[in-house]
């Protein structure tokens, strides 16, 4: 996955690197996870891995029980989770994951973002087909770790690629296996950092600097989006 990876990762790590637009999106995944699968993490894998991501970006715990205890209040919003899918500037794909209680704010929202910078939204599942979903997960690589131990201890789990980088391991897998390998982890007491669903151009398209700053202008106002979850994009 290398350079398109890289590309991802300082990317989107740029653009989380304000708590005041993270903590929101961190929050409200940690509310959706609570209201589909119960409030006890314990049972509730789904909301185990919001919680580890949340704390992976210091999010105070009076946060996080906060954004849990939202989930099963009598008024607690109820979200829908919606995808848009849309082609910006030099033709970059964008697949964009949300998490809305207004779908008629959202994608007016969203589809001014392309708009704006003479883009457009295309018919959801367009590009389904261009990306693979994966499972990601990010750990410290010990000193003592055995990778070739703990690549075949995971394949059963669903890893298909384990790589390293700067100390930090990133298994991958099908997305249908996030909650096995999540188990495999857990099992053998390996505290994630973050775990999440990439979804991973299949055709990987390289743009100049020039084009990457006008895709990028793109993507922060999408970022910025309260009810933006995620976005994805070809960059290789």
């Amino acid at each position: 996955m290398g350079r398109a990876f890289e590309y991802r990762r300082a990317a989107k790590e740029k653009r989380w690197d304000k708590m005041s637009r993270v903590f929101p999106k961190l929050a409200k995944a940690i509310t959706v996870a609570a209201k589909e699968s119960g409030p006890d993490p314990d049972t509730n894998s789904k909301l185990r891995t919001a919680i580890q991501n949340a704390k992976g970006q210091n999010m105070p715990k009076d946060n996080i029980d906060n954004a849990i205890k939202r989930a099963t209040a009598k008024d607690a919003t109820d979200y829908t989770l919606v995808n848009y899918e849309g082609k910006g500037p030099h033709g970059v794909l964008v697949f964009v994951e949300c998490a809305t209680d207004n779908t008629t704010r959202t994608i007016a929202n969203v589809k001014s973002y392309f708009n704006k910078v003479g883009g457009s939204l295309v018919s959801t599942g367009s590009l389904e087909f261009m990306f693979d979903r994966k499972a990601v997960f990010e750990f410290p690589k010990a000193d003592e770790m055995d990778l070739e131990e703990l690549e075949f201890s995971l394949i059963d789990a669903g890893l298909e690629t384990l790589e390293e980088n700067d100390g930090t391991m990133y298994a991958y897998g099908d997305y249908t296996n996030f909650g096995t390998m999540s188990e495999a982890f857990d099992a053998m007491g390996i505290e994630i950092e973050k775990a999440s669903l990439e979804r991973i151009p299949t055709t990987p398209v390289e743009f100049s600097e020039e084009q990457l700053a006008d895709i990028e202008k793109l993507l922060d106002k999408i970022e910025e989006d309260d009810d933006v979850q995620s976005a994805f994009t070809n960059i290789a």
